[in-house]
């Protein structure tokens, strides 16, 4: 691969990990020395701008007998390779792109391989070969006559996403910012209110499900008739929602913790895959309890990516240990909670500050900074429960992320598989960039040996609860 051009070495030397991000480039040039190497401005979701490598060329994809070439870019983070590229299909003229599971409206590409990103354990060349596999399965690109020919169930998905109003029609390239939230009680209602003030609404849904013993509180909306709102029985009403916020619990009177978290998940198995069906591009936000295992059944349950199914998770004790550092150190940095909901929770620091424009990154953690962390967010912990007030301003929060397309990093519950060297499928709370397509984990670091640990436990507990439930 050529990397000795005047820019592209120069943009080169500015990467964080240069000998390692040229060793890769040379081992995806020996296996796909079709991917050219360029430089070029990439503006990110914020319009901030960083001048940055990106590869481009194309990948082989074989369907129902023939090959097909479909082009491919890949920009590559100063950071890289501990940090994904992001992944775009870049259609011909006479090519239009496929909307799926993998790949959105704009082209953007969301693998497992994405999601889970792991350097050395992961890297673009087993990246190209995974895209190469899901392209065959679901291809995202097809020839403009071909695409005129649509699937009447497609037709229908387009009327429906076409909204009249005062100025005309409203194409789905242009979606309306309408929230479900799905589950009655506390829990239902102060989300809803905090969706209400934090983020800007066309319309929030409110549906009280009967089955839930989390009940209450969409009468009372009916009598008041607030704005935007409108309160249903009817899951169907959740349709072509962005975000979809599910409270709802069943709690029930069986004497073991098994029994009662498989009530929920029989709960869950009459709601998530409805609720998927009818807004299958949504972000799932589950608020359920136990929240790590229910965001992981709402996952296996829905079919959608894990990029698109989070819990709330620890972004509550996040935000409160960051704001407690900011007032009494001034590091005005990020600080996370990570792991399970759960005396095994762990608190991280970001290395870059709140108004910076660098990807943040977990800091490996210093001897001197570690104990004031671990003291502040021990009392926090301790001393604050997660009422749910708290808990909906923090559904709020995460969900005006998605909304705007913040690109805020939250600690939420995400499939951990692959993080930090966690080979069990579960989910754990960890950091992760939060915009309109979902999530992004930060990449994992080495944590000390007690947090190590206490994560590692969590696991351990996580799967032998998963694997005696009934999904």
């Amino acid at each position: 691969m050529d990397l000795k051009s005047d820019r592209i070495e120069r943009i080169l030397s500015k990467y964080k990990f240069h000998d390692v991000a040229v060793e890769e480039l040379q081992k995806i040039h020996r296996i796909y020395p079709g991917m050219r190497p360029s430089t070029g401005t990439y503006t990110f979701s914020d319009s901030t701008q960083k001048d940055l490598l990106k590869l481009t060329g194309n990948i082989p994809v074989k369907y129902e007998g023939r090959s097909y070439n479909f082009p491919i870019q890949l920009w590559l983070m100063d950071s890289f390779p501990f940090t994904p590229p992001i992944c775009l299909l870049k259609p011909t003229p006479n090519m239009v792109i496929r909307e799926g599971k993998h790949v959105d409206a704009r082209g953007r590409i969301y693998l497992p391989g994405l999601h889970n990103w792991d350097h050395p354990k992961s890297s673009v060349v087993c990246l190209l070969t995974e895209m190469i596999a899901k392209f065959e399965e679901d291809p995202p690109l097809s020839s403009k006559n071909a695409a005129d020919n649509k699937d009447p169930h497609e037709l229908l998905a387009f009327v429906s996403n076409l909204q009249i109003n005062d100025g005309g029609v409203r194409h789905h390239d242009q979606p309306i910012n309408k929230v479900s939230v799905i589950g009655g009680g506390d829990l239902g209602m102060a989300s809803v209110m905090s969706v209400l003030s934090k983020c800007k609404v066309d319309k929030l849904v409110f549906i009280d499900v009967a089955e839930s013993s989390t009940k209450g509180g969409s009468t009372d909306l009916e009598i008041f008739s607030l704005p935007k709102v409108e309160v249903s029985r009817d899951l169907s009403a959740s349709a072509g929602s962005r975000v979809v916020v599910v409270t709802a619990n069943a709690w029930s009177s069986e004497q073991s913790y098994v029994s009662v978290v498989q009530t929920n998940v029989h709960l869950y198995r009459g709601i998530i895959p409805n609720l998927a069906r009818l807004s299958p591009n949504a972000v799932m936000l589950i608020a359920s309890q136990p929240v790590d295992i229910m965001t992981h059944v709402a996952w296996r349950q829905s079919g959608l990516p894990p990029t698109r199914v989070i819990g709330a998770g620890c972004n509550l004790d996040s935000e409160r240990l960051s704001h407690v550092l900011d007032i009494n150190l001034n590091t005005h940095k990020p600080a996370w909670v990570i792991g399970e909901l759960s005396d095994n929770k762990v608190a991280v620091m970001s290395s870059a500050g709140l108004s910076s424009n660098v990807m943040p990154e977990i800091a490996p953690g210093s001897n001197s900074t570690k104990p004031l962390l671990d003291r502040y967010a021990f009392d926090i912990m301790k001393n604050r429960g997660q009422r749910s007030w708290s808990v909906g301003l923090s559904i709020a929060d995460i969900t005006n992320s998605i909304l705007t397309d913040k690109m805020k990093a939250h600690s939420v519950s995400t499939l951990a598989q692959g993080w930090g060297g966690i080979s069990a499928e579960v989910f754990l709370s960890l950091p992760c960039i939060m915009g309109a397509n979902g999530s992004t984990r930060l990449a994992g670091v080495s944590l000390g040996q007690e947090d190590d640990a206490k994560v590692r436990e969590s696991v351990t507990s996580l799967s032998n609860l998963m694997s005696q439930l009934k999904i």
